[in-house]
């Protein structure tokens, strides 16, 4: 099926070598089950990077948009334990988008993800999105399990690890997601038709890499 619900936090970062240890072991067995648990989350998946930039890379499904500022969801945030705080203290180069998910094909999803970041040209969101919607054919593509467009929202995507009057150009960025089978169909999906050139002159490309699926959780398996 296409990718669950309407609504989608993408968390990305990069940690020191001698915290990575602890990182991951508060994302496996409390963060990743802990955000699952809010009203209106619907799954999680984490990722570490094959070829791509930072190194880690969560995915967080929801129902609707609206759970990513709902407030149950302001409450998790204000309440973080104590080993989280700890841990948000060390990410570097975080990435957090909240977005949209407006485009969806394909069914299920693949151990390989390519992930695309493009950077729309104001006022042109619009032939954007249908021309990318007319790319979004998995079924064409060997070893492609499906596709998809997230749509930042600019006000709510914020790092937590920054100030909150630092600019920040890229909160609405968009991000094309390619669930794939292995690293060598989404790369060559990335570069056929989703590269610099492929973008069009309606937006600008800003990073492309590829992560391999470490394991996800349901709201069912809680």
């Amino acid at each position: 099926m296409p990718m669950a619900g309407k609504g989608m936090l993408l968390t990305s970062m990069d940690i020191d070598a001698a915290d990575e240890q602890d990182f991951n072991t508060w994302y496996d067995r409390e963060h990743i089950a802990e955000r699952v648990a809010i009203d209106g989350f619907l799954e999680a998946r984490r990722y570490v990077a094959i070829d791509a930039q930072p190194k880690y890379l969560s995915l967080y499904s929801t129902g609707s948009f609206e759970a990513l500022d709902s407030p149950a969801y302001r409450k998790a945030l204000a309440g973080q334990t104590a080993w989280s705080l700890q841990n948000i203290a060390r990410f570097r180069n975080m990435i957090r988008a909240v977005a949209r998910i407006t485009i969806s094909r394909g069914q299920g999803r693949g151990a390989v993800l390519g992930i695309i970041r493009i950077r729309p040209v104001p006022q042109r969101a619009t032939p954007l999105r249908n021309a990318l919607a007319a790319r979004f054919a998995p079924d064409r593509h060997d070893g492609i399990i499906s596709m998809h467009l997230l749509e930042s929202d600019p006000d709510l995507s914020k790092s937590l690890t920054d100030a909150p009057d630092q600019p920040n150009p890229g909160a609405g960025d968009w991000f094309i997601l390619i669930d794939g089978t292995s690293r060598d169909a989404v790369a060559v999906i990335i570069k056929s038709g989703f590269n610099s050139e492929g973008v069009g002159s309606d937006a600008q490309q800003i990073s492309a890499g590829i992560y391999a699926l470490m394991w996800d959780l349901a709201k069912s398996d809680l």
